[in-house]
């Protein structure tokens, strides 16, 4: 009998895109990357085309077909339209698009496209720490927070597509305004462009900050990483930041787990992999949040982010649609 076809994946991203053809354990067949405005500002849709008939390509030399093509896009999505929504700061080209529309009469294949971080949480539920559960979280936090959340077997989008938008959830009433418009919002406490700008702003009027020193005096030089390094080195002022990014995400769990009580979250992203020697720490805080049971009750893992997982997802993504089409018959 003929291989099962692959499912094609592809992760969007503002500066790089991958794609693969994946299997429906999960396994990636065969991946490409390339820079995502590689043909100039404006032209992402024929970078994402031509990484898709690459794949498809090398899969069919392979003796593979594929049976579906699944988009991760970093920013709003109408799913039932497979139309991108607005803003989409770093791919603005795509914006407006109807890219499941397009793509499915380029290559006669079924075609849908979702948000990344909804990828993401698909990815994690279907291949990875939440196989076999019900219901899983992941907090994707990187140079913003993003959120997918699945429960009882579904991906939950919301009424507008807005849902998983965990990151503007404000932990902090009288915090700081947010680039959203909001204040106290969880992404101005931690992720990496919040930690990075209030450790900018603290060690600009602290003459003894080593992290100033490391970032050559420069404020505007300090990075998410050179503040987690700085106060595992005894930097006050970079341990005063770190305090607050892992207590407001530890609000966060405990919101999640409170509030939805799902089987499993996962932390993930650029900055999960700076977290990830504090886990104690973090479930420590999040302990004071949450109901003992509850969190008891939850596997939290904290995964280093991956841009393949994304590119699963994305993979997942078509098998969670079509399944659910099967289902619905």
């Amino acid at each position: 009998m003929p291989p099962s076809p692959l499912l094609l994946g592809v992760d969007v991203g503002g500066t790089t895109t991958a794609a693969g053809a994946v299997t429906s354990q999960g396994e990636v067949v065969v991946e490409e990357s390339v820079a995502t405005h590689r043909h100039g500002p404006g032209r992402a849709l024929d970078t994402i085309a031509g990484l898709i008939a690459t794949v498809r390509e090398r899969a069919g030399r392979l003796g593979h077909t594929i049976g579906g093509i699944g988009l991760g896009i970093p920013g709003p999505v109408d799913v039932a339209a497979g139309r991108v929504g607005e803003p989409v700061h770093h791919i603005p080209d795509l914006a407006g698009r109807p890219l499941a529309a397009e793509l499915a009469e380029r290559f006669a294949l079924p075609v849908f496209v979702d948000n990344d971080v909804n990828a993401l949480a698909l990815a994690e539920w279907r291949f990875g720490h939440g196989r076999g559960a019900r219901s899983l979280v992941a907090l994707a936090v990187g140079t913003g927070i993003g959120a997918g959340i699945v429960l009882d077997g579904r991906l939950v989008r919301g009424a507008a597509g807005f849902g998983g938008e965990l990151g503007h959830v404000p932990v902090d009433f009288d915090g700081p305004p947010c680039w959203c418009g909001g204040r106290g919002c969880l992404v101005v406490f931690a992720s990496g462009r919040g930690i990075a700008e209030a450790a900018r702003a603290r060690a600009t009027g602290s003459a003894r900050s080593t992290l100033l020193r490391a970032a050559g005096d420069d404020p505007r030089a300090i990075t998410a990483r050179m503040v987690f390094a700085a106060a595992a080195a005894g930097d006050t002022v970079a341990a005063g930041v770190v305090d607050e990014a892992c207590r407001a995400l530890a609000a966060m769990i405990g919101t999640v787990v409170n509030g939805l009580n799902p089987e499993v979250v996962v932390v993930t992203g650029g900055v999960a992999t700076s977290l990830a020697p504090l886990e104690a720490r973090l479930m420590k805080a999040a302990g004071e949040y949450a109901f003992a049971p509850a969190l008891a009750a939850t596997r939290v893992a904290i995964v280093p982010g991956d841009k393949r997982v994304t590119m699963r997802g994305a993979a997942a993504l078509v098998l969670y649609e079509t399944e659910g089409k099967e289902e619905a018959r």
